[in-house]
């Protein structure tokens, strides 16, 4: 967290520049945040790897069963957590 320097914010320094795209800490200035639509902090500047080979994606339908069993498998281990801590969990259809 040295890079985020929360005692003097005045003296970060950005690792992030054109010779050095993959840095991390990149600083804006007011003016390039007010251009953006709405003023949106919603900024990314580094490229995901895993998302590079977007043409062999599942279909929609295999990324939206997946994301359902995801949800139920998390709400059933949300229940137990609920149990545990002597919550009555109704059960869901």
């Amino acid at each position: 967290m040295s890079l985020y320097n929360a005692p003097n914010r005045n003296q970060r320094e950005a690792t992030w520049s054109a010779e050095q795209p993959e840095g991390r800490w990149r600083a804006y200035s007011f003016d390039d945040i007010a251009a953006r639509d709405k003023a949106s902090l919603d900024i990314f500047w580094l490229k995901d790897d895993s998302l590079a080979d977007s043409d062999n994606l599942p279909a929609p339908a295999v990324i939206a069963q997946e994301i359902v069993e995801d949800l139920q498998a998390a709400l059933e281990q949300f229940k137990l957590i609920a149990g545990d801590l002597g919550a009555e969990v109704a059960e869901t259809a």
